[in-house]
């Protein structure tokens, strides 16, 4: 009994309190039958028991979807009626008849509803900018105009979807006799001749990059010829070393020209980025090929020479074609010497940033292998004169593990410099802060987060930022390009819920329309103050 009058006291006291607070009178004498139906309407004091609170604390929650019952909180209360209920609209049931104002391009409509291009000439056209970056603006049309025009075409959904699934079917077949149908492409294009203009790969290794590897390549090439001739002739690990030296040289030019020409490559929906990185994969291949074929034929011929000494020919013709091979790598090191140097100028950054950041992957290749190839001319000359005057064949050894380390050495930086560029790396902390001023000193930016600006080789920048638009701002810049008057006078017509739905589709419609022209001016601003941002990527919060 005692913990039954606690609880008793304890109900009561918490009612009081509900009273005082929702000022409802506290004479109330009968039970709260009615608290029941509150739990139904989800009642905010549903936990209450129903035999604990007065009539007058009921309190109805109607939801969009529940229709509202005639009548007060409770029939003999009908007079009471002072608590307002907020008029709201009635929750939508978003069907096909809200994408009227959908766009569709003219390739999924024609591959949708099965329609030709002529059904199309008919249509409403509306130009849109394009959703891919460098891309003018494209044609698209209303889907709902769209499906009424299929329907006029064939007359009902079924019909639409038969002739869908026949066009599925023969599709399938296309790609089961896939192979028979290239090699009839291939029949025709050799027939008709290849109308597809071609990128002229020609003018691409007339200047620039592409001319130092053909230079390169060129040189090498011969270095590696007589080299090898003056191996076989005398003998000497050395000349072995540089022979190979050469031959790795020559194989890793044509592959940094191949990674060129494909670098070049339009992009396509497998690759919207491009190929760019190609460059960059072709030097990585070569700083590898430059360490397992270089260095370690030079260290194993050189160890070997250590273990077996052997005695070396007459050396004259050795030192010949050292020297020789001393000018002509120099000429090529001149040529990417003064290639970086210009390019480096352009870019504002001195000759050593240039190469550490790998900006032009394929003409640093060429400066490292020809500044080794020097520097292992200089080394194999010296360590062959030094068993030239002693006899001794072990100095011609150390000189062929000299090499191998110096290419050793060369391979690593190689493999280090476009691992980086390929991982993606920041631009420089300096670059970054001048983007993100840009974008704050912009008065319809009120902050940006989560800033990334990534290197994508070859000057390509891609910058990606979370903005936080003033809502005011770009409010303001919609109504500027409005009729003040004719705004007012549709206001002054808004009687009803279903008239403010309709003003504010209205005109919601229009300013998400003005803060995506907000975000393309943006976008256009930072390509335009900054030619090595290619790529703008800017998220609304």
């Amino acid at each position: 009994m005692a913990g039954a009058s606690a609880r008793s006291r304890g109900w009561s006291s918490l009612c009081s309190l509900y009273l005082r607070v929702h000022s409802v009178p506290p004479s109330c004498g009968r039970a709260c039958h009615g608290w029941q139906h509150s739990v139904k309407s989800r009642g905010l004091l549903c936990v209450m028991p129903s035999s604990r609170l007065p009539v007058q604390a009921q309190i109805r929650l109607y939801s969009s979807n529940e229709p509202k019952e005639g009548g007060g909180p409770t029939e003999g209360n009908a007079a009471d009626k002072s608590t307002a209920v907020k008029a709201v609209l009635k929750k939508r049931d978003y069907g096909s008849k809200y994408m009227k104002n959908n766009f569709i391009t003219g390739v999924r409509a024609m591959n949708e509803f099965c329609l030709k291009p002529s059904d199309l000439e008919s249509l409403r056209k509306i130009r849109r900018r394009s959703p891919h970056d460098d891309t003018e603006s494209f044609t698209v049309f209303l889907r709902s105009d769209v499906e009424t025009k299929a329907m006029e075409v064939w007359g009902s959904p079924e019909a639409i979807f038969r002739e869908r699934k026949i066009r599925k079917e023969e599709e399938i077949a296309y790609k089961e006799n896939l192979f028979r149908n290239q090699k009839l492409l291939k029949e025709y294009k050799e027939f008709l001749g290849n109308t597809k203009p071609r990128l002229s790969t020609a003018s691409m290794f007339l200047k620039g990059p592409g001319k130092v590897v053909m230079v390169a390549i060129c040189i090498n090439g011969l270095n590696f010829f007589f080299k090898l001739l003056a191996w076989v002739y005398t003998g000497s690990a050395s000349m072995f070393s540089e022979a190979i030296h050469s031959l790795a040289d020559t194989c890793n030019q044509a592959l940094l020209a191949l990674g060129i020409s494909q670098s070049v490559r339009t992009p396509d929906p497998g690759h919207p980025y491009g190929f760019t990185n190609m460059r960059y994969i072709a030097s990585l291949i070569s700083g590898v090929g430059i360490f397992m074929m270089g260095a370690g034929l030079s260290w194993y011929h050189g160890i070997m020479g250590l273990l077996h000494p052997q005695p070396i020919e007459s050396l004259l013709w050795a030192y010949c074609i050292l020297a020789g091979s001393l000018v002509s790598e120099g000429a090529t090191l001149l040529v990417a010497v003064n290639e970086i140097r210009k390019s480096a100028r352009l870019k504002g950054m001195s000759f050593y940033q240039y190469v550490i950041q790998s900006k032009d992957p394929s003409t640093n290749v060429v400066l490292m292998e020809d500044a080794a190839a020097v520097l292992g001319v200089v080394m194999a000359a010296s360590c062959m004169g030094l068993t030239s005057l002693t006899g001794n064949p072990y100095y011609d050894s150390l000189g062929s593990l000299g090499v191998g380390t110096l290419l050793g050495a060369v391979s690593a930086f190689l493999i280090y410099t476009n691992t980086e560029a390929l991982i993606g790396r920041s631009i420089q902390p300096e670059q970054v802060q001048r983007l993100t001023e840009l974008l704050e000193s912009d008065p319809a930016v009120r902050a940006i987060h989560d800033v990334k600006a990534t290197d994508m080789g070859m000057s390509k920048v891609r910058f990606k930022a979370e903005v936080d638009f003033d809502g005011r701002v770009v409010t303001r810049s919609y109504l500027e390009k409005q009729d003040i008057d004719q705004v007012l006078h549709e206001i002054r017509q808004v009687k009803t819920p279903e008239d403010l739905e309709a003003f504010m589709l209205k005109h919601g419609e229009n300013i998400i329309d003005t803060l995506g022209a907000e975000v393309d001016r943006l976008e256009k601003e930072l390509k335009q103050r900054n030619p090595d941002v290619r790529h703008v990527d800017l998220e609304i919060l």
